[in-house]
């Protein structure tokens, strides 16, 4: 199966070369999973889960853990697609489903990627909002810039590198947040693994599953992916990336788990507790300060921070992926294809930003925007990867195709039952 050169691969020839997958080799390997990862600890997720914590306490903790085995699931079915076969989603939704079909499926994917930009865009401006009082739009505008400089002036193996280290930030500034609080552990591990559905919780719990299992992600895995190809002719190293590949999604996903689960835990231990309805993030980190102290309004505010920038940055890179997937070309911000998939989405969630009244309100109905674009990918992404004329020996196995498909028709429902709430 053929093999395409990538903006990820830094122009360094790999053709003959086989890692060695072994001690602190599999180390190098992790990396493209926590890119992923950036994108559900993003700030739609952190409207999302305080306002779960906030209105339901504990409740909706199950939500966290449905959701993050969903995405393990999907997220490591579609970096099969990007190894086995050198194709992001995009570009194999291109080559391999008709015009009539994949034009208007990606034209649906590059809108979730404005919905992801917009949550993400927002949040970094809440966020510099709360910390040196920079008006919202202003805020906007500055991280935009700065994202955009980020990705234009930096190589896939720096950025990963941020990253990772704005991910890092972000879980130490909740492992110091919770040492402030007390947990009823006890109703946290019930409630983790026991579904509830309490009156009035259906937005939101669509809001927390758009947070989680996010389109763009799904886009953005099968291309990052690519960064770890090295000799993929040699079929004993692709089943070791597959393996490898798992291991980084697995660990890299639980990380997710952790945080998102560490914010509902916060807001019901603090908001809930009191009976105060937390309506937008300014205000969270406003009622933290009385409850837990100065410092744990700036370091709710530095990590909210941080997770604005890593997130708009990954979004960027998603739309770039998809965007130039349609002209059946793989992600590389030197190119213009994928330079103007990132404008798009970008310039787009800026106007977006400009006209909205209720920023908190605006990440809310993004993640929920999302959800209902998130069948969508699933079933193309699932037909792809179940396909033996694009994956070869290695598409899913009958059974593995069920559970996604089942996975694409649990997502639908909730949709449906997301509709019905409205109606």
């Amino acid at each position: 199966m053929s093999k395409k050169t990538t903006g990820f691969l830094d122009n360094i020839d790999r053709k003959d070369y086989r890692p060695k997958f072994g001690g602190l080799e599999i180390l190098k390997y992790l990396g493209p999973g926590l890119l992923v990862t950036v994108g559900f600890i993003d700030p739609g997720n952190w409207a999302s889960n305080l306002a779960a914590g906030a209105n339901f306490g504990y409740l909706l903790l199950w939500m966290v853990t449905f959701s993050t085995i969903m995405l393990i699931m999907l997220q490591h079915n579609v970096a099969h697609l990007g190894i086995a076969t050198g194709l992001c989603l995009s570009e194999a939704t291109t080559k391999f489903i008709k015009p009539a079909f994949s034009k208007p499926i990606l034209t649906s994917a590059v809108l979730a990627s404005i919905s992801t930009s917009l949550a993400e865009i927002l949040g970094g401006a809440i966020a510099l909002n709360m910390l040196f009082d920079i008006p919202i739009r202003a805020g906007s505008v500055l991280v935009v810039i700065f994202v955009m400089i980020m990705l234009l002036t930096n190589g896939y193996r720096m950025i990963e590198k941020w990253i990772i280290a704005f991910v890092s930030v972000i879980g130490l500034s909740f492992i110091y947040e919770l040492s402030l609080v007390q947990i009823d552990w006890n109703s946290a591990m019930h409630s983790w693994v026991t579904p509830h559905f309490p009156k009035g919780s259906m937005v939101i719990i669509m809001s927390v599953l758009g947070a989680v299992v996010m389109p763009h992600n799904l886009f953005l895995h099968s291309e990052i992916i690519q960064s770890r190809q090295w000799n993929l002719q040699d079929e004993k190293t692709i089943k070791k990336q597959l393996n490898y590949e798992f291991l980084d999604t697995l660990i890299s996903m639980l990380v997710g788990w952790a945080i998102n689960s560490a914010m509902i835990l916060l807001a019901a231990a603090t908001f809930f507790k009191v009976g105060t309805e937390v309506t937008e993030l300014q205000q969270a980190q406003g009622l933290l300060a009385p409850l837990l102290g100065t410092h744990a309004g700036i370091v709710f505010a530095v990590a909210l921070l941080f997770a604005g920038i890593a997130s708009t940055i990954t979004s960027g890179m998603a739309a770039g992926s998809i965007f130039s997937g349609i002209f059946q070309e793989p992600y590389d911000i030197k190119d213009n294809h994928s330079r103007l998939g990132v404008a798009i989405s970008f310039v787009v969630a800026l106007l977006i930003i400009f006209l909205i009244s209720n920023p908190f309100k605006g990440l809310i109905y993004s993640q929920m925007l999302l959800s209902i674009q998130l069948p969508i990918t699933i079933f193309v992404q699932v037909y792809l990867t179940s396909s033996k004329k694009v994956m070869g020996k290695y598409k899913n196995s009958r059974f593995n195709a069920a559970v996604l498909y089942l996975i694409g028709a649990i997502v639908t429902m909730l949709n449906i039952a997301l509709l019905a709430s409205f109606i």
